[in-house]
């Protein structure tokens, strides 16, 4: 039974160099109908699969707060009229520090809106230029600081570290600059180029220098030695909190948990099927006008492929995957289906074991995609049923 939802709102006013989601330049683009088919969607969805309540909502992009004002308000009356929304502790919205402003803020809040997830990914004009951001740093404190005057006790910080010309120095400002606006939550995701994106056409071209391996190494220390030093919890590979400020939503996906995915391109993960909708904007608002739900594939996660997610998304928390919450999922130890792994990365030191649980060392979060893959294709099916 799903416990959050995901609400994907693909309009951009500008589209970054990096960014592979499923967005669209928002001039001449069929905003209004869209909300409508969203609606239609989550109504629809909902009464198929119904949950009792959702624990967390997060809105995401594209960006969001490119629509206006009312076209907000039309979004977050649909989505209080459909969803289930009696016991729901955390609702993100992601917003970009040149898009947000006072009237946009109070829509937000009047909704239930609690926590915003502010797009910065780096604060020196070269890089943000670099990467195709079109906002400065001052248009970042002015973002906090309206979303502070407008009610909003959890702001998270969204960066970026591995970007090009950027140096672990210039990350370190980056850093000092994002402890300064005293925020609850930072996001730092190292660049990874996408297809389908202009950095992997340049990537293509020869026309891509990224920074040596071993500056983004040094990045990601600083980024761990740094939040450590400020407060900030890891709690997983990618994102700090101050104390009670983690990511509720976030969580379920690394928890395994399952979720409802609205609008173009989104994902879900429902009765033990993952699913994507329809990307392009005309298919998916055909599906809604004809009636019929807009997945373009789905696909039933097995038993055994359910335990593999169950490991290396758990294991990108820094607390690991319990001993107890796999036994009472799968009904057998993971200590015993995967002792040959664990055994053999815990001799690497990539892995830490006790009575209860594994978790990454400081030397496993380096390398979690390595630790990851060892968990992947090494049960057989047949014997798992």
């Amino acid at each position: 039974m799903p416990k959050a939802a995901y609400i994907h709102i693909p309009f951009c006013e500008h589209i970054c160099y990096y960014c592979d989601f499923n967005k669209f330049y928002l001039k001449n683009q069929p905003v209004n109908e869209y909300l409508q088919a969203l609606e239609t969607e989550m109504a629809m969805v909902v009464a198929e699969q119904p949950t009792k309540s959702l624990q967390t909502l997060y809105v995401g992009g594209g960006t969001p707060t490119a629509l206006t004002a009312d076209q907000l308000a039309q979004l977050l009356a649909s989505i209080k009229r459909t969803l289930p929304l009696s016991d729901l502790e955390e609702f993100t919205f992601e917003v970009n520090p040149d898009s947000i402003d006072e009237e946009k803020l109070d829509v937000l809040r009047s909704y239930g809106v609690d926590r915003l997830s502010i797009g910065v990914q780096a604060f020196q004009p070269l890089l943000l230029k670099e990467i195709g951001r079109t906002h400065d740093q001052k248009s970042v404190e002015q973002a906090v600081e309206k979303s502070r005057q407008a009610g909003f006790a959890n702001l998270s910080l969204d960066l970026m570290l591995g970007l090009p010309k950027q140096t672990p120095e210039m990350f370190a400002e980056t850093l000092k600059e994002a402890f300064a606006l005293e925020v609850e939550h930072l996001s730092c995701y190292s660049l990874k180029v996408e297809a389908k994106t202009v950095f992997y056409n340049r990537q293509r071209q020869g026309r891509l220098t990224l920074p040596p391996e071993d500056d983004e190494v040094k990045m990601y220390r600083q980024l761990c030695y740094e939040t450590e030093k400020h407060g900030f919890k890891q709690y997983e590979i990618s994102n700090f909190a101050k104390k009670g400020y983690e990511s509720r939503h976030n969580l379920v996906y690394w928890n395994n948990d399952e979720y409802y995915g609205f609008g173009a391109g989104a994902h879900g993960y429902v009765g033990g099927v993952r699913y994507m909708n329809h990307g392009p904007l005309p298919k998916y608002l055909q599906a809604m006008e004809e009636g019929r739900r807009p997945v373009f594939e789905s696909h039933h996660v097995s038993r055994v492929e359910q335990m593999e997610e169950q490991m290396f998304l758990g294991l990108r928390k820094r607390s690991g995957v319990e001993e107890r919450v796999f036994v009472e999922r799968f009904g057998v130890s993971m200590f015993s289906l995967y002792e040959k792994q664990i055994a053999q990365l815990v001799a690497r030191c990539l892995l830490e074991r006790t009575d209860d649980r594994v978790r990454l060392t400081d030397e496993g979060l380096l390398l979690g995609n390595e630790v990851f893959e060892q968990f992947l294709a090494v049960l057989d099916e047949g014997k798992q049923q």
